[in-house]
Order: C-alpha cells, then structure tokens, then sequence
C-alpha cells in the first residue's frame, strides 16, 4: 500500500518543480532529503563496511605473525619455510592497507557529496518557503532568527552528516566487525567485549537524552543572539541619535553570555561521559582472560595478540562517539528549527488554479471586517464600490485602518470578515500570481534593493523590461533627470534599502517601478510626502495621463490630490464614517473639516 506523502501547508508562492520532502518530523525530513541520494548513501555503507572488514582483518594477521616467530616449525599457507610464511603476510597485509586506503577515499568522497547537498537542498527548501509566507508570518518573525536559521541551523546539517553521522557509522562497524572476528577467534573471549557494550549502550543513551535539550538551547541562543545583533545594526541610526549604544552593548553581552551558559552546559554534561572509562576497564579485563587462556594452552600468544588488537579497535568507537553525537544532535536540533519554518502555517494559499483573467479594476468591499492575529478589529462592516477606472481618495486620522484597507485589495492579508470582489469574483478565488501582477502598491516608507537603478526599476520582471520601457517609466515618474546626473546612470548602483538617495529620490523610482508593470489596480499611500510640491504636480500629472482608465486607490492628506479624486472615503476607527465628493464632504463632514483645517459645524452622517 502506498502512503501518500503529507500535504503541503498552504503559501503564497509555490516553486513547480521544489523539493518535495517529508515533513512530519524532523528525522523524517532529513531521511527525506537523504534517500535522495540513496546510490551515494548505499556505496558509503559499503565502503564504509569493506573498510571495517580489512581494518579488523590487519590485528588478526599480526597476531598470525607473532605465531610463526613463536612456532617457525608450523605449515601455514601451503609454505613450510617461516620466511615464506612472513613474506606472504607482509604482502598480504600490503594489499589491504591499499584498499584501505582506497575505501577510505571512497566512502569519504561518497558521504562529503551526500553531506553538501544536503545543506544545499534544505537551504534552498527553506528559502522557496520563505517566499512563499505571508505578510503575516513574516511580521512575527525577528529577521535576525530566521537568517540564523537560514544560515548557522542549514549549515549545522552538513557536520551533523559528515563527520557525525558517517563517523557513527563507521564506530558501529567498529564494535560490530571486530566483535565478530573476536567470536570467530573463540567465542568465550566475547565475556569484555560483552560487559563493554552494555555499559555503552546505557551510557550513551543516558548521554543523549541529557544532550538533546542543551543542543537545542544552543540553537535557539544564537538565533536570539543573532537577532538582536541584526535588529540593532539595522536601526543603527536610532541607536546612535538616542545614545543608547552602551544598553545596547550590554544586551548583548546578556545574550551572548546565555549562549555561553549553553555550551558550559554541554561541557559538563561530556565531563560524565563514562564510556572511555569503560573501554580501559574492559581491555584491562580482556587482557587479563586472555593471559589466562595462554596460560593452560587454551589460546596461543598470537591469538592473544590479535585479540588484544580487535579489543583496540573498540577504542576508537568509545572516543569518538562523545563528539559525534555532540555534532548529530546539534543537527537534529537545527533540523528542527530549519523545519520549524518551513512547515509554518501561513494565512493566505496561492489559489494556483483560480480565476485569472485581465482586471478591468472593478473593487466593491462588502461588509468588510480585519484583525490581525490576536489583536482588536481594525477594520469593520466597510462596503464601498470603486467602478473601474476611477481615483478614490482615503483618508482619516493615523490608526483608522487606510493602509490596512488597501493591503487587502492585493491580498497582503485576507479579510476575516465580509469579501473585496475584483471584477466581481471574491479576491480569493483569483489566482493570487495573476491578481497581484495587476496591482501595483506604492508606500510611504520605499524599499530599494541594493542593486542598479535599472534593476530596481524593473524588478519584478526582470529581462522583461526592456531599456526604453524602463527609460519611459522613469521620465513618468520624473526620474529620469536626476539618475542622468549620477556618474554611472541607470546603472548606478544604489545602498541598501535605497540609503544612498534621497527620500523623493526613491520614491520616484518606485512610482517608475509601479509605472513599468502597467497596473490595471493602483495603490498610492501617501507616496509623494518625501517630494517636493513642484515635483509633484510633475508626478501626479504624469501618473494621469499614463494611468488614465485604471482604478487608484490613494492615501492622502495633501488637498491637491484629494481634489483629483473622483471619490473621497472618510475612516474612523476602522469603519466608513463619511464618503463622497471632496465638495460634499467638506460641507457636511466635520471631521473631514477638522483634516483639512475648515470651519463649520457639520456633523457627518451616523
């Protein structure tokens, strides 16, 4: 019977051909990740168990040396002659430390690839997810934490592979092939190796158990770490311009100083792991059996040798294994967080297979309600209908919900209560990629990339954009002059988030980049309030002669604008208090007047 595999948690955007992985947990998502690579997996195993074999085979030939000095007078190999017998085992131990050798290459080139394609893989699964989260999700979420994640959490899976979990695997081998040989060699020579690994066996799990909750402490430290460090350089400006650099120096030493604790913690906890101990007493033990045994001719001394070289071999297993399963649980760990993210409900679904068709800008709003996760309403019962083609004005006092209103037009968020209709069809059975592609959003607070001018003109559609189209939208936005006079033209290239311009600057390069997708749907909060009033005349009589016919949606509390408007729309307190001509409003709106700084005593309707 074929299980199917869980469904995908809903998204905003979806990669067609992204990796597909199990996501019930997090051993399940990286075993996931690794059958993807069973070929290299299965030849690493092979390898890894050929490499255990010989490794174990070498103390038992030496043991077979020791006899042949010991009894020259013994037939071995069909050769009579003990320099003979010593000939063929030094060649035979010759060709096993060459494919020793080989193996070894081999199983370790075969885990490295399987190692870094992991980490590539679920770097490049974590991002796809990313994009594909809401507004929502991402307003929760300290930038800091998710690039640790991102980065420190995705790149931890790499070690946890290689040399952890290989190394595991090569240490089992190590107990298991060399406790075979000692069976083969006489079965009551197992009573050391026996006591050995039980002992282990209960020490290592009492070690893991202790280690899994510090290793995810430590994980999750330096995400916090990580965050408050990104948060701080990020507003390094406010940090400056309030002299707050020394709280937030010793913020940081606090979270720095956890992130201390957390290894500390760790420290002690490796400080009682017994198994080395173990592994002394039980060759001690050994030894001591083995004497026995030679002593009334029940073992020959060469025998005791090899014996004694297999017990060395479980050396390696007990040492190892305190930082192999330090680095797989510190894996196991940021696996958790790396899947913890990907797997992140998010509000909206892309909705791949909705309406998609070409906006005529119809918006009508019924009975519209919004609150964010966990707060009070911000907006409630707002129905209003916008024909296409025409400019609505919105405005009311700061906190009334303008922004939040037309963030649901494009589905930034969804409505929890009533529907916004486009064209007639609820925005929630559009095809979300074909609906936002029509609609372009320009804000107050504008977001460059640090990239060329040209780029960030045309991002979002890329070679698309051709150099005239991006010429035309930038002299629309009134532009084009200014990024003539930089040295390297459209293909300067701008600091991040755009620092290296002014704010009428980036504005109108975001107006040049609304301009440039031709939005059937546009949506302008308070985009010319970092411009110049000669300025922007220019913009608002380029953007109507080019966005003659389609639907705007502005927020404002500059008159001229308002006064374009066809309708003007009057919030409070998250409802429609007033709506109407900018004329009738004045005349009958008190608080419409009180915005505009008018007199009268005009109550507006209730």
């Amino acid at each position: 019977m074929t299980v199917a595999p869980p469904a995908r948690p809903a998204s905003e955007f979806v990669v067609p051909d992204a990796i597909r992985t199990d996501h019930r947990s997090p051993r399940r998502w990286l075993v996931s990740h690794l059958l993807r690579r069973r070929w290299l997996l299965l030849a690493f195993l092979l390898l890894s168990l050929a490499h255990s074999v010989l490794a174990a085979a070498m103390p038992r030939l030496t043991g077979v040396a020791f006899d042949v000095v010991l009894h020259p007078d013994v037939v071995r190999f069909g050769l009579a002659d003990p320099g003979s017998q010593l000939g063929a085992l030094a060649g035979g131990m010759l060709v096993l430390a060459l494919f020793l050798g080989a193996t070894d290459i081999g199983s370790a080139f075969a885990v490295e690839v399987v190692a870094q394609r992991l980490e590539r893989d679920a770097r490049d699964e974590l991002y796809v997810a990313l994009l594909g989260k809401s507004q929502t999700f991402h307003q929760r979420q300290k930038v800091g934490d998710i690039m640790a994640r991102a980065t420190n959490d995705v790149r931890q899976l790499n070690p946890m592979l290689n040399p952890g979990a290989s190394l595991i695997l090569s240490s089992m081998l190590g107990i298991v092939v060399p406790v075979t040989f000692i069976a083969l060699l006489d079965p009551r020579l197992l009573l050391a190796p026996a006591l050995f690994l039980v002992a282990y066996a209960v020490s290592l799990r009492r070690y893991m158990a202790e280690l899994g909750p510090v290793s995810f402490a430590i994980r999750a430290r330096f995400g916090t770490l990580n965050a408050g460090l990104t948060e701080t350089i990020t507003g390094i400006e406010v940090v400056k311009s309030v002299v707050s650099e020394s709280w937030e120096k010793r913020r940081f030493v606090e979270n720095a100083a956890s992130y201390r604790d957390a290894f500390v913690d760790q420290g002690r906890i490796q400080a009682r792991y017994l198994p080395v101990l173990f592994i002394g007493l039980a060759i001690a033990l050994g030894f001591a059996q083995g004497a026995w045994m030679v002593s009334v001719g029940q073992l020959s001394p060469g025998e005791l040798v090899g014996f004694m070289g297999l017990m060395g071999m479980l050396r390696f297993p007990a040492f190892i294994s305190i930082f192999t399963f330090t680095l797989v649980q510190l894996g196991l760990a940021a696996s958790a967080r790396v899947l913890e993210m990907i797997v992140a409900e998010t509000e909206l679904d892309e909705n791949a297979g909705g309406h998609a068709a070409p906006v005529t800008g119809e918006v009508r709003f019924e009975g519209v309600s919004f609150a964010y996760q966990g707060d009070k309403r911000v907006l409630s019962d707002v129905s209003f209908t916008v024909p296409p083609g025409r400019t609505v004005a919105i405005v009311g006092q700061t906190g009334s919900g303008k922004s939040t209103l037309t963030r649901l037009v494009n589905r930034t968020y969804d409505a929890t209560g009533g529907r916004i209709l486009v064209d007639g069809v609820d925005v929630r059975d559009w095809d979300l990629h074909s609906l936002r592609s029509q609609i372009s959003v320009i804000e107050q607070d504008v977001f460059l990339f640090s990239r060329s001018i040209r780029d960030n003109i045309a991002f979002g559609l890329g070679d698309r954009a051709t150099p005239e189209a991006i010429e035309a939208a930038a002299r629309a936005a009134q532009a084009h002059d200014f990024i003539t006079r930089f040295a390297d033209g459209y293909d300067t290239v701008v600091g991040e988030r755009g620092v290296t311009l002014s704010g009428g600057q980036r504005q109108r390069i975001a107006i040049a980049r609304a301009l440039l997708t031709d939005p059937r749907i546009l949506v302008l909060d308070d985009s010319t309030s970092a411009i110049d009033s000669a300025t922007e005349d220019a913009i608002q009589r380029a953007i109507g002669a080019v966005l003659a016919g389609r639907t705007t949606f502005v927020i404002t509390h500059r008159l001229a604008q308002i006064r374009r408007a066809d309708h003007v729309i009057v919030l409070a307190k998250g409802g429609v208090l007033d709506q109407g001509t900018h004329e009738e409003l004045l005349g009958r709106c008190a608080l419409y007047q009180r915005i505009f700084g008018a007199r009268g005593e005009v109550s507006c309707p209730s």
